[in-house]
C-alpha cells in the first residue's frame, strides 16, 4: 500500500513539475483563456499513474484507453485555441501526452526514470527562447557538419569490423574510425566554443579555444593577419603559444582516456609543456599589456567530411608505416616516423602510437615518439610563421619553439 501511494505521489509530482513550467509560460493569459495549467497537468500525471496500476489487474488496454482519452482532450483543446488565437503550436499537447506517459511509468516500477525524464521535459519546455535563438544563429554549414558527424559516429562506426586487417595486421577499421570521430568531435566542440565566446573576446580566450579546434589553423590565420601589421605581432605570438599549450592539454586528455598506462608516462611532460606555453604567453601578455593590437579569429567551418576522410586515410597509413618501421628499423624507425608525421600534426601519429602501445610497442618508446612528434609540430609552426609573416612574430615563435624543444629533449632523455 505504501509503495502504491508513493508511486502515485511521484506521478502527481511529474505533473506538478511540467505544469509549473507550462503555467509560468501562460501566466500572463487571462483566467479562462489557458487551456491547461498546474492543476490540469497534475491530474494528467495522476491519471497516468492510476491507469498504470489498473493495468496490472485489467491489462494494458487500460493504458491504451487512457492515452487515447488524453489525446482526444488535448486535440480538442488544440482546435479550440487554434481557431480563436490563430496560433498553431502543439507543444502543450505534446506535454499532455508526455505527462501521462511519465505518470504511468512512475507507477509501473520506473519512478527514478520518470522523475528524471520529467525534469528533462521541463527543461526542454523552459528553454524555448534560448533554443530558438540558438537555431537562428546556426548556419547551414554547422547544421550539415553536425549531421555528418552523427553519420560518422552513429551510422558508419558500428558497421566497421573491430579486428586487425591488412598487411602486418596493422589496420583496425573500427579503431581508426573511432579515432576519426574523436578528433572530429573535439574540433567540432572547439568551433562552437569559439562561436559562443565570440572571436573578439580577447586573444587569451581565442588562443585557448583555437587550440581546441585547430592550433595549425590558428597559426596560419594569425601569421597571415600579421603580414604588414607589426604592431599586432606580440599579441599574435601570445595567441599561437596559448593554442599550442591547449594542444598539449588536448593530447593529454585523449591519451589518458584511451590508454591510461601510456597516459601515466606522458602526463608529466605534456603538462609541463602546456604550463610552459601558458607561462611564456602570460609573461609576454604582462610585459606588452596596454600596447597590444587585438587580432580577430574567424571560426570557419566546424567540420569537413573530406578532411575527416583524409585524416582516416592518413591514420591508416601511419599505422601501417609505424608497424613496418618497428619491424624493419626498431626504435629508430618509430622515432623517425614520429618526427616526419609530426610536421603535419600530432593527432594521427599519437593515436597510432596508442594503438601500437597496446600491442608490441614498449610504453617508453611510444611516449618518446609522441613527444618527438609534438616537438616536430612546434618547429613546423615556427617555419610557417617565418614563411608567411616574418618579423618579430617569427622571432618570438622561434624562441618559443626553442624553449619547447629544450624541455622536450630533457623529457625524452629522462624517459626509460
Amino acid at each position: 500500500m505504501v509503495h502504491t501511494f508513493a508511486a502515485l505521489a511521484i506521478s502527481l509530482a511529474v505533473g506538478l513539475l511540467i505544469g509549473l513550467e507550462r503555467g509560468w509560460e501562460q501566466r500572463d493569459e487571462e483566467e479562462g483563456q489557458r487551456v491547461a495549467g498546474i492543476r490540469t497537468f497534475m491530474l494528467i500525471g495522476l491519471l497516468g499513474g492510476v491507469t498504470a496500476l489498473l493495468a496490472v489487474r485489467y491489462g494494458a488496454i487500460i493504458l491504451a484507453f487512457g492515452i487515447l482519452g488524453v489525446a482526444v482532450i488535448s486535440s480538442t483543446a488544440y482546435f479550440v485555441t487554434a481557431q480563436s488565437s490563430r496560433q498553431y503550436g502543439i507543444t502543450s499537447q505534446g506535454a499532455f501526452l508526455a505527462t501521462y506517459a511519465l505518470g504511468a511509468a512512475a507507477a509501473s516500477g520506473y519512478p527514478e526514470a520518470a522523475a528524471a525524464a520529467a525534469v528533462v521535459v521541463a527543461i526542454v519546455l523552459g528553454l524555448k527562447e534560448e533554443m530558438h535563438s540558438w537555431l537562428h544563429r546556426l548556419d547551414r554549414n554547422e547544421l550539415i557538419a553536425a549531421l555528418q558527424l552523427m553519420m560518422l559516429s552513429i551510422v558508419v562506426l558500428p558497421l566497421l569490423p573491430n579486428r586487425s586487417l591488412g598487411p602486418l595486421d596493422a589496420v583496425n577499421p573500427f579503431r581508426i574510425w573511432w579515432f576519426v570521430v574523436l578528433i572530429a568531435g573535439i574540433s567540432f566542440i572547439g568551433h562552437f566554443a569559439i562561436r559562443i565566446a565570440g572571436p573578439g573576446r580577447g586573444v587569451l580566450l581565442t588562443g585557448m579555444l583555437g587550440g581546441l579546434a585547430s592550433s595549425t589553423a590558428l597559426t596560419l590565420n594569425f601569421a597571415r593577419f600579421g603580414r604588414g601589421r607589426p604592431a599586432a605581432h606580440p599579441l599574435l605570438a601570445i595567441g599561437i603559444m596559448l593554442a599550442t599549450g591547449t594542444v598539449f592539454l588536448r593530447v593529454t586528455a585523449y591519451v589518458n582516456a584511451l590508454s591510461p598506462t601510456l597516459g601515466l608516462h606522458l602526463l608529466p611532460p605534456l603538462l609541463s609543456l602546456a604550463l610552459l606555453s601558458y607561462a611564456i604567453a602570460m609573461l609576454a601578455w604582462l610585459s606588452e599589456r596596454g600596447k597590444l593590437v587585438p587580432p580577430t579569429l574567424q571560426p570557419g567551418k566546424p567540420f569537413k567530411l573530406r578532411v575527416a576522410l583524409q585524416f582516416g586515410l592518413i591514420l591508416a597509413l601511419i599505422a601501417l608505416l609505424s608497424e613496418a618501421a618497428q619491424q624493419l628499423f626498431g626504435e629508430t624507425g618509430i622515432y623517425g616516423l614520429a618526427i616526419v608525421a609530426g610536421l603535419s600534426g600530432v593527432d594521427a601519429i599519437t593515436l597510432s602510437l596508442i594503438y601500437m602501445a597496446e600491442g608490441s610497442l614498449r610504453m617508453g618508446i611510444a611516449a618518446k615518439a609522441v613527444l618527438l612528434a609534438a616537438a616536430s609540430n612546434s618547429v613546423m609552426k615556427a617555419i610557417l610563421v617565418a614563411f608567411l609573416c616574418g618579423g618579430s612574430l617569427a622571432r618570438r615563435i622561434a624562441l618559443y619553439a626553442i624553449a619547447l624543444l629544450s624541455v622536450t629533449a630533457l623529457w625524452v632523455w629522462s624517459i626509460p
